[in-house]
């Protein structure tokens, strides 16, 4: 089943966002099992043109039978405008980005993403290099563990956190690390204690893969990249990334700051169509995950 790997989250409205002309050019920056990419592709004629990104190769490793106008590329996204340069992309009529982390990566003990199960404390999405989460809880000072905590996990007991994982060190697996957090490596756990050691797993994820440096870095380039008409159709799963996307579509810019003309209007690249749309119930009924999903929609002016 091709969705195995992953199941795209609000499938049917994303595309509508997208409002795909068959003959334009548009990029998925989040590649994952393929399921919104190759919903695209059908939307498009032979002289529509596709640019699929992602940084892990299992994911690429995935597609198959892919067609002359579906370009997958082996990047993260924040090096969008690198790679739209390199095969002479001037303009696109659209970018789609789930942010959301594909059901593989939690459901194989081997990444490391989750502490249902006992693996490699990696959470790298790229393994090809870079540090690893291993590497964060190991090495970092105490201060700089908390700093992550606080910022990515925005857990207000971040420094006793930090206390913890510094002397349970050293830790290799996501069963050293739950066990540094709760003094126990059963996943069955209290409800609260349970969404802080996932708010933990969330922050160390975010500083490995540098996932909000990235995010803000593709924002801009996409901004630059849409044509007039142009749509950005962007998931978000949490706040922290939510919050950057609702202020740079609202505002054009990373800061979130609404400029005027002299008339006091405001002076904004975008026109907002979806504000933070949610799943349906019927929707969260079969994929649980897309309960999180929060879909932004944006007209380049």
């Amino acid at each position: 089943m091709e969705n195995v790997y992953h199941i795209p989250a609000m499938l049917t409205e994303t595309i509508e966002g997208l409002a795909i002309k068959s003959e334009g050019v548009y990029v998925d920056v989040t590649l994952g099992g393929g399921g919104h990419s190759r919903e695209i592709l059908k939307h498009l004629n032979k002289k529509g043109k596709l640019y699929s990104l992602d940084q892990d190769l299992e994911a690429i490793s995935r597609q198959q039978d892919v067609p002359e106008n579906w370009q997958i590329i082996h990047s993260n996204f924040r090096y969008l405008a690198n790679f739209m340069d390199y095969y002479g992309v001037k303009q696109i009529d659209g970018v789609l980005a789930d942010l959301g982390v594909s059901f593989h990566h939690f459901d194989e003990a081997e990444r490391g993403f989750s502490f249902r199960f006992d693996g490699p404390l990696d959470m790298r999405m790229n393994r090809q290099g870079g540090q690893t989460a291993a590497d964060i809880v190991n090495n970092y000072s105490e201060e700089a563990l908390a700093r992550v905590l606080h910022l990515y996990g925005e857990l207000p007991n971040a420094k006793q956190l930090a206390r913890r994982i510094q002397a349970a060190r050293p830790i290799a697996t996501t069963w050293d690390l739950l066990r540094a957090l709760t003094g126990s490596t059963s996943v069955d756990i209290d409800p609260r204690k349970k969404k802080e050691v996932t708010c933990a797993f969330q922050a160390l994820r975010i500083d490995v893969n540098d996932e909000l440096g990235a995010l803000r870095d593709m924002l801009v380039a996409a901004k630059e990249l849409l044509r007039p008409g142009g749509r950005i159709v962007i998931l978000t799963y949490h706040s922290l990334e939510d919050r950057i996307v609702k202020n740079f579509l609202r505002s054009g810019n990373l800061e979130g700051i609404i400029e005027k003309d002299f008339y006091g209007n405001i002076l904004a690249p975008f026109r907002l169509i979806e504000k933070g749309r949610t799943a349906t119930e019927e929707e969260i009924e079969r994929n649980p995950r897309a309960r999180s999903a929060k879909l932004r929609v944006a007209e380049k002016i």
